[in-house]
């Protein structure tokens, strides 16, 4: 049985559906997230969850038992926000049993779980000082404990590192990760930022307009992405304009300008058909390194980009703009501009999308 299901949710405002009809299924103890651009309905999909919207049609289900009518405090549910929340007034202790008093707990109990909380979080300590003495991450993890403490049955965070800097959303990002394995509790994570999914989930749901487009693990939606949107929203990608002028084993043959490449075959795609081969600039092949792969043609140098660990390279194929990303080492000669070169990758490492 699923720890939760959605089954046919959808919210609408007025004449806006800002949730279509989303249906999905989370495992108990997976990190589950819901990925897309703003306004594409992932927060307003959470909030359902959470009882704090109530769905226009359609049903959460928690633990088998249907949500309808319940209020968010009877669901079983901790949700931190974008923001935190942190009372400015209260000290950490306080702040972290605040919940529990609002539920009588014993005050020997309360001690004996914000202290738990409190080594969960890693802010052994940290009870008597206020907001204003924590660092953002610190905060985070106030309010992280301040959820736990409750011992929820389903976590949910929405958006919770965007008011951080880079450096330590990289470091919160992991932390958060191996928290949650640790507790082995179900997560349902709301973010707008691939890599942030990528990196911490165990499968993702990919949201546009309000409906999800794709459901997989990392691997699956990077590598195999379903549609041109998730081609674009995820990562970065060569989109070429093609067009399958023949099949060949599990393979088309696709005419780009005047080369014939091979591409995996993908099903509904029949021949003559005008199509899109996706490339990732990871998997381009420069120079002598491109002399074995499926694939090699003639490119001509447009423009390059010193990224420190990276070098990329923009090429121009058959009139059609590339972009490839190589590691910057020291047995790699840099490329001119206006150069002519080999540039391929392997059919494997390709995609074929319908326009």
């Amino acid at each position: 049985m699923s720890d939760v299901e959605l089954i046919g949710l959808s919210k609408r405002y007025g004449d806006t559906l800002a949730v279509d009809d989303v249906s999905l299924k989370i495992e108990e103890g997976e990190f589950f997230s819901l990925l897309g651009p703003s306004g594409c309905g992932k927060t307003t999909t959470l909030r359902m969850v959470a009882g704090f919207v109530r769905p226009s049609a359609g049903d959460v289900v928690i633990g088998g038992n249907a949500m309808t009518g319940l209020p968010p405090e009877r669901r079983g549910i901790g949700i931190v926000f974008q923001n935190y929340a942190i009372f400015p007034h209260m000290n950490v202790f306080d702040n972290i049993a605040f919940g529990l008093r609002m539920r009588k707990v014993s005050r020997s109990e309360i001690r004996r779980r914000v202290g738990a909380a409190l080594d969960q979080v890693n802010l052994d300590g940290y009870e008597r000082r206020y907001q204003r003495e924590l660092s953002g991450g610190e905060q985070q993890r106030v309010a992280l404990a301040r959820v736990l403490v409750t011992e929820p049955r389903i976590l949910l965070l929405d958006e919770p590192l965007s008011a951080l800097d880079k450096k330590l959303r990289e470091e919160m990002k992991y932390w958060i990760k191996e928290l949650q394995q640790s507790l082995k509790i179900t997560t349902i994570y709301v973010t707008h930022d691939q890599s942030e999914a990528l990196t911490m989930s165990d499968r993702i749901a990919v949201m546009n307009e309000g409906r999800v487009v794709q459901i997989g693990s990392p691997e699956e939606i990077y590598e195999h992405p379903a549609d041109r949107f998730v081609t674009s929203f995820i990562g970065e990608s060569n989109i070429l304009a093609a067009r399958v002028v023949g099949l060949e084993n599990d393979n088309f043959r696709l005419a780009i300008g005047p080369f014939e490449v091979a591409a995996p075959r993908r099903d509904g795609v029949a021949e003559g058909q005008s199509v899109s081969l996706v490339v990732r600039p990871e998997r381009v092949l420069l120079a002598h390194e491109a002399d074995h792969a499926d694939v090699a043609l003639r490119a001509t140098v447009e423009g390059k980009s010193y990224q420190g660990s990276l070098v990329r390279y923009r090429l121009k194929l058959a009139d059609q703009i590339f972009v490839a990303e190589v590691p910057n080492r020291a047995d790699r000669p840099a490329l001119d501009v206006g150069a002519e070169i080999v540039v391929g990758w392997n059919a494997a490492s390709t995609e074929v999308l319908t326009d």
